[in-house]
């Protein structure tokens, strides 16, 4: 059964900085596409950043273009986020989920429907 852990989460200021990290088991660490997407209360779930895995070409979600990167480490498992410049509108529960992406393509990578493994999430909130 796959699993994925996130851990990383917290509360910060506006205008910190958070690197959330995500542990894949065997199954997981082995899918075409890995992702983080978050969800905040009242609204849908969004799509943060992505990752094609096999070459580690990266896609990023409007709203954090510029401010966060993610990247793997492949030999350990894990998949990171590193989120800059926080505000209070990046407050939600982020999840880190690994799929079938059947290209490099932000339409894939970056659609929840193409991800069939997900973490439980963790929190980030960011404080004026």
């Amino acid at each position: 059964q796959g699993q994925l852990v996130e851990s990383g989460g917290g509360s910060v200021q506006a205008g910190g900085s958070l690197r959330l990290s995500c542990a894949a088991s065997e199954s997981t660490s082995s899918r075409t596409s890995m992702g983080w997407f978050r969800q905040a209360p009242g609204k849908e779930r969004e799509a943060v950043a992505g990752i094609w895995t096999r070459t580690g070409e990266s896609f990023y979600g409007d709203s954090v273009k510029g401010r966060c990167t993610i990247s793997q480490d492949s030999a350990k498992k894990m998949l990171y986020l590193q989120m800059n410049s926080l505000t209070p509108e990046d407050t939600a529960m982020y999840y880190c989920a690994a799929g079938n992406s059947p290209y490099s393509h932000p339409k894939y990578i970056l659609s929840p429907a193409w991800y069939n493994y997900w973490g439980r999430g963790t929190q980030v909130t960011v404080s004026s």
